[in-house]
């Protein structure tokens, strides 16, 4: 009958399963001459993910296409981070912890954007804390050209930090910030088990200055990869986003304290300027002081020859003003003519 099915056909729908790879007894048992059959191996990773951080990196409105490319490559770098919409700037920073809550995140990466000139990074644990604000200067990315190296993309980097990371206390909460932060949770499924490049921190003029390098496997030099910047510490809080601060950067100048400087110092050099012109036109219209006169000035003058005076009793004749030579020439030549007829 039309219904009935064959023993051993197949259903609709369904395939043949993947035959694995022959037990010990089945290989024992199978003759020489008959050809082996293969298992796929198993994956390089046999641990289990237990470390399950994961990183929210979003950013507020306002922010320029420099800012935007920057997230974009701390997340193509971090395989455990999220993305979120863009946050409006109207809302409160502590509606962030809610986000994470949503995502399912333990830490925050948030881009603040303020006048569409000043960036502003927020690193936080939330919802308990701590967190801490940094100024963000001096931003390059991965695209542009000086950036020569490479790395596998999910491969786990290793963290290299400044040994002032380990004498001041807040340097070293900054420190197990970054590293839970930064640092790709081991056996994660987007990750790869390999580690090819370095992400170091180093504090230089009370900054910190991040690097991505390329582990090269000739001879173990470092390639830069990018992105970089420089973090400038404002202050560092002990909630999410908030409370009580535990440690404010004294060095810390704000940008709009820097451009106010910038033009103080422009409008003196100005107003400088202004006063020595005033300066000279009040010389020049001051009434001139006559100063009298030295009479050791002559002490070391030495008097002139005087010569006789030659009076000329007769008047000098005229020459005549000529430019043509060939006139001059016929002149020249009629006066001594007529001085060869006097003497003859």
């Amino acid at each position: 009958a039309a219904g009935k099915r064959k023993r051993g056909a197949l259903q609709p729908g369904k395939g043949k399963r993947a035959r694995s790879g022959p037990s010990a007894a089945e290989a024992e048992a199978a003759p020489a001459g008959a050809p082996q059959e293969y298992s796929i191996p198993p994956p390089v990773s046999q641990g289990k993910w237990k470390n399950k951080e994961r990183v929210l990196i979003f950013s507020s409105r306002g922010i320029n296409f420099r800012t935007r490319h920057l997230m974009q490559d701390l997340r193509t770098l971090m395989p455990h981070s999220k993305a979120d919409t863009k946050m409006d700037r109207k809302d409160q920073l502590f509606v962030i912890n809610e986000v994470c809550e949503m995502k399912n995140c333990n830490k925050c990466i948030f881009f603040e954007a303020k006048k569409k000139q000043d960036l502003y990074m927020w690193l936080s644990n939330t919802p308990q804390g701590p967190s801490a604000k940094f100024l963000v200067q001096n931003v390059h990315t991965l695209a542009e050209l000086k950036m020569t190296g490479n790395c596998l993309r999910g491969s786990r980097p290793l963290l290299s930090f400044d040994p002032i990371f380990d004498k001041e206390p807040h340097y070293g909460l900054l420190k197990e910030l970054f590293i839970q932060i930064f640092s790709t949770p081991q056996y994660h499924p987007k990750s790869q088990p390999f580690v090819d490049h370095v992400f170091t921190f180093t504090v230089t003029d009370e900054r910190i200055w991040f690097r991505n390098y390329q582990i090269i496997e000739e001879d173990a030099s470092l390639v830069e990869i990018g992105p970089r910047f420089v973090l400038n510490l404002i202050k560092i809080f002990q909630g999410s986003f908030g409370g009580p601060t535990l440690y404010e950067n004294p060095h810390y100048q704000s940008p709009n304290m820097h451009r106010r400087l910038v033009r103080l110092s422009v409008a003196a050099k100005f107003r400088e300027k202004q006063h020595v012109k005033e300066v000279q036109k009040e010389k020049k219209k001051a009434s001139k002081v006559l100063v009298k006169e030295d009479p050791t000035e002559v002490v070391f003058e030495t008097p002139a020859e005087e010569k006789p005076v030659e009076i000329q009793l007769v008047k000098p004749e005229s020459k005549p003003i000529i430019k043509d030579k060939k006139k001059l020439r016929k002149i020249q030549r009629k006066k001594q003519k007529k001085l060869f007829r006097t003497e003859g």
